[in-house]
């Protein structure tokens, strides 16, 4: 069980990075209501299981080939932090358009905080291993169509109530799915950055003139 007692507060700041957020008491006020908000509605839940990288099935495309290069198995995950997340932020988006954009910002980094606390489990479960970063669908080349794909596998929708929509977008929204290489001996690990994603396009981040981890 994964339990969160505050929110990174600069990595809120840098996905409000193309909201013109102007830091001011008001703004720290807005800030500490929503956390508090935040941290009552998310539930977070999470699954993983380790894979062969010869599953032809999820090995789809240059990009996630040469991610998972020198890998013989990666871990599928996925992560969110639930419905009443979504309802919070919905309800927010009616009465208080200012806070609803706080909520989301604020929730998105908090869904990445438990994808840090999810990596340090699967670091535990294989003390012998390198592992890659966080390799998502839409990354690249690798299909997001393949979200139904993994959830499937997870067994996501039954135990943590985790599904897509026939655009394969997550629901509830603020979740991730990714896969981590595992490998015997130590990886390098390269960022194609920009250009090779797939979401260069309608990137908030590139809109904000900053950049995702990607």
């Amino acid at each position: 069980m994964i339990t969160l007692k505050s929110i990174d507060r600069d990595e809120t700041l840098r996905y409000l990075s193309g909201s013109r957020v102007v830091m001011n008491a008001g703004m720290e006020e807005l800030l500490n209501i929503c956390e508090e908000e935040l941290l009552k509605a998310a539930s977070p839940k999470y699954l993983y299981i380790t894979i062969n990288t010869d599953n032809t099935d999820l090995i789809i495309g240059e990009s996630i080939k040469a991610h998972l290069k020198g890998c013989s198995k990666a871990v599928l995950l996925c992560a969110t932090l639930g419905s009443e997340t979504d309802k919070l932020i919905r309800t927010a988006q009616v009465t208080d358009m200012a806070k609803a954009v706080v909520l989301d910002a604020m929730a998105s980094a908090a869904v990445e905080q438990v994808c840090g606390e999810v990596e340090k489990l699967i670091i535990s479960d294989n003390p012998q291993s390198f592992l890659t970063w966080r390799f998502s669908p839409g990354y690249g080349d690798y299909p997001l169509s393949l979200q139904e794909e993994f959830l499937r596998i997870l067994d996501a929708p039954r135990k943590i109530g985790l599904c897509t929509n026939e655009n394969s977008i997550l629901t509830p929204t603020k979740s991730v799915t990714a896969i981590i290489g595992l490998s015997n001996t130590p990886i390098e690990s390269k960022r194609k950055g920009c250009a090779s994603c797939n979401l260069n396009r309608t990137c908030k981040f590139r809109k904000a003139g900053t950049r995702c981890e990607f």
